[in-house]
């Protein structure tokens, strides 16, 4: 069977970004491990600045081929005429072009290139067409909707969502159709680090040999840590929870963690919270290994890397009903589910808390989740079933994978 050619767009991939910066590149040798070729473009924009990358030219990147070219204007819109040129020359070497994300020039632009040359072209929205992501900043939004980005979803050859609810939630409020459900995966060999669990604790002594409850994620308001914060550290003001500690991982806006410092502070909570940065690689999968639990309490979170990176490790999870996975933990027995109230976040970690146990015997199920849902190895083959029968012209049948 002759290979196919897939380009993949995604606006940034600069790790300020979180997940879909790393998804991408796991993403996309999971497919090549398959056989398919696959090209990343994209743009040097870091923020304010630009990664330190050679512009024009195909690297390797991630062990990924990977061209970046220069974002000019916009950190939010992410302005680049040299991709939209490429985009407008190149597409046509392509099968299919698969974009990652919605409301940015470079998705647009591809999407452009694709219908002017005739190239079928998927989009993966990233959780930016759920209802609460579209109220942020809904006029600029409309205005998007009405000029370029519905007929970029309309026209699309399918609609690339990586939970059930995800598609639900998009299509009940948008009124799309040529939806696809094929999950994120994970790549297991991080679970399975040389790295000692234990070297968590000393590179942090101040955690000693107390459990402790782990959060793993871009530092954002939408991420909402301050219900967690306050929760968290109301229940160890109890005596039977009072050796817990809150470790918060991950990078952010500097005012806004210094705002979560200051929460931690007014509450009471030093010596409880421990914040250590954004963590990678080893140091992460230790601090994952070593957890008794994981939280996220998202207002709207898309899928949740983090969670699923958890249960791969055993570790049993408590996240919040906005958590498009939720319903999965849920019926895999995987994890506590919260609404964003906190008396009822605060009755959940309780509950998971104090049972030891019950956490063993959840993070068991969270296990065998991830086993059979969510393998990149089964990914890329549903992906490539994708591409194929859009390549073909053929409706894209959603793709088949294990429900609990």
């Amino acid at each position: 069977m002759m290979s196919l050619k897939v380009l993949h767009v995604i606006p940034a991939v600069a790790p300020r970004y979180g997940g879909p910066s790393r998804v991408i590149f796991e993403m996309c040798r999971s497919i090549q491990q398959k056989g398919t070729e696959v090209l990343v473009a994209t743009t040097d924009a870091d923020g304010a600045g630009h990664l330190p990358v050679e512009a024009g030219a195909a690297i390797a990147y991630q062990r990924v081929p990977t061209i970046f070219f220069k974002r000019q204007l916009s950190e939010v819109f992410g302005y680049s005429f040299s991709l939209a040129r490429w985009l407008n020359d190149n597409v046509k070497n392509f099968d299919v072009v698969h974009i990652h994300a919605v409301f940015s020039h470079p998705c647009l632009a591809a999407a452009r290139a694709c219908r002017r040359s005739e190239v079928p072209y998927i989009v993966r929205p990233l959780g930016s067409l759920d209802p609460w992501s579209m109220r942020q900043k809904p006029h600029r939004k409309k205005l998007m909707w009405h000029m370029s980005v519905g007929r970029m979803l309309s026209e699309a050859a399918a609609v690339h969502y990586t939970t059930r609810e995800e598609q639900r939630l998009a299509e009940a409020s948008l009124g799309l159709t040529q939806g696809v459900v094929i999950p994120l995966g994970i790549e297991m060999g991080m679970t399975e680090d040389a790295t000692s669990a234990e070297s968590f604790r000393r590179n942090h002594p101040s955690l000693d040999s107390n459990p402790y409850i782990l959060t793993l994620s871009r530092l954002h308001p939408k991420k909402n840590m301050e219900l967690l914060l306050e929760a968290f550290l109301a229940l160890v003001k109890k005596s039977e929870f009072e050796t817990w500690r809150l470790v918060i991982a991950g990078d952010g806006e500097t005012e806004y963690i210094a705002s979560l410092k200051r929460l931690t502070q007014v509450l009471g909570g030093d010596g409880k919270v421990l914040f250590t940065g954004w963590l990678g690689g080893a140091q992460k999968a230790a601090a994952l290994r070593e957890a008794a639990l994981l939280a996220l309490t998202s207002r709207q979170e898309n899928f949740g890397l983090c969670v699923v990176e958890a249960l791969a490790c055993g570790v049993p999870v408590v996240v919040s009903d906005r958590v498009n996975l939720a319903t999965e933990i849920e019926n895999a027995g995987a994890g506590w589910v919260t609404t964003l109230e906190k008396t009822n976040l605060e009755r959940v970690l309780a509950e998971a808390l104090y049972d030891e146990g019950e956490r063993r015997r959840r993070g068991l199920a969270g296990l065998d989740l991830v086993e059979r849902q969510f393998s990149w190895s089964k990914v890329a083959d549903e992906l490539n079933l994708l591409y194929r029968s859009v390549v073909r012209k053929a409706p894209a049948l959603e793709a088949q994978y294990a429900v609990p």
